[in-house]
């Protein structure tokens, strides 16, 4: 009987320690840093690279360590009850033409999917949801704006019954853009869908990984929840 061999990982074609690459990414993608930003901070620490190379690296690893974030997230959540939905999409300039990014975030303030459109029609809202039911499973509620789209959507996806709107109900969406828009204003915008869809997916669940809800709770939780988010990052894609 043949032994299945084991998949090869992902650095081993890479001079720099994997240590070095996740930090790279962390810092690129968690903080509203440049790339040339990255590259001075890691200098400081005895790391010299180029901001290219901060690039290549996040364009390359970004989405493997945001997939190992995103499958331990959905296993843990699946199946759960009184799971709520808040819904909403934000402006996104490509090229001087209006874009619009669509999420959903849980009852916690974690990003549960991104998704980029040139509309916000029935259309988008459709795919949009159908995605993130497909992925995450069916929520007890999903709170919504006043935008026409989502009930026209939910009607023809027979939950229609789910959805919540009311005033200030929808602030946790809300509020979940501005980590994004800071990130945006120094990255000076985005010139294609395909890499505003990448980079808001990548920084959605890199955000939910050491999103700690800090206001929430005392210094000493937020410090062992700190240290375990840390511990956890250097495990990914080991």
């Amino acid at each position: 009987m043949s032994r299945r061999k084991k998949s090869p990982s992902p650095f081993h074609r890479f001079n720099s320690s994997p240590e070095v690459i996740r930090m790279a990414v962390m810092l690129y993608v968690r903080y509203p840093l440049s790339l040339r930003n990255v590259e001075d901070l890691l200098f400081k620490y005895g790391v010299e690279i180029s901001h290219e190379t901060v690039r290549y690296w996040w364009n390359r690893f970004g989405p493997i360590f945001a997939s190992d974030i995103r499958r331990q997230r959905i296993s843990r959540m699946r199946g759960f009850r009184n799971w709520r939905w808040h819904v909403d999409e934000v402006f996104v300039k490509i090229n001087g033409e209006t874009h619009y990014l669509w999420r959903a975030v849980d009852h916690e303030g974690e990003i549960l999917e991104s998704y980029v459109t040139m509309k916000r029609d029935k259309k988008a809202a459709l795919k949009f949801l159908r995605k993130a039911l497909r992925r995450h499973g069916q929520a007890e509620k999903i709170v919504t704006d006043g935008l026409k789209s989502y009930p026209a959507a939910m009607r023809e996806l027979g939950n229609e019954n789910r959805r919540e709107m009311g005033r200030w109900k929808n602030n946790r969406a809300e509020n979940s853009h501005l980590p994004f828009r800071r990130k945006e204003r120094v990255m000076q915008r985005f010139r294609r869908m395909k890499s505003l869809q990448k980079f808001a997916s990548v920084h959605a669940n890199i955000h939910n990984h050491f999103n700690s809800q800090r206001h929430l709770v005392d210094r000493q939780t937020y410090k062992t929840c700190r240290s375990a988010a840390l511990a956890e990052w250097q495990n990914l894609a080991a």
